[in-house]
């Protein structure tokens, strides 16, 4: 039996350039536990549940244009859509999912944090 985590641990999946880094940074700045799962690079499709197992799971959803205009990303739209197959599985258990496209950072923030509180006080 695992012992029981005083904060809730928080999984954060999502393609490649969807904002998971400034996410977590941003939520462990505010006191959450969060860690990325590198879901998107993985043929497990559950991967983000054995390695990792976090209490909530929050996915990243962003478009493969959105990624190319925030990174300089040498991908195929062939290379997005496997990513989102391999994240298909974390998607389907997700508790929040975010799409991201025309919100800032800080919207992304502020839309996670909110639906954490909700999450959290529901249970």
């Amino acid at each position: 039996m695992e012992p029981k985590r005083e904060k809730p641990f928080i999984g954060i999946v999502g393609v490649c350039a969807s904002g998971k880094t400034t996410l977590i940074s941003k939520l462990n700045a505010l006191g959450y536990s969060c860690r990325h799962i590198a879901q998107e690079h993985s043929y497990v499709k559950t991967m983000w549940k054995q390695l990792t197992n976090p209490d909530i799971l929050v996915y990243l959803q962003v478009s493969y244009s959105e990624t190319i205009k925030r990174r300089n990303l040498n991908w195929t739209r062939a290379e997005y859509d496997e990513q989102l197959n391999r994240i298909s599985n974390a998607r389907e258990y997700a508790d929040i999912i975010i799409e991201t496209d025309s919100l800032t950072s800080e919207e992304v923030l502020n839309e996670t944090v909110t639906k954490l509180e909700s999450l959290l006080a529901s249970k």
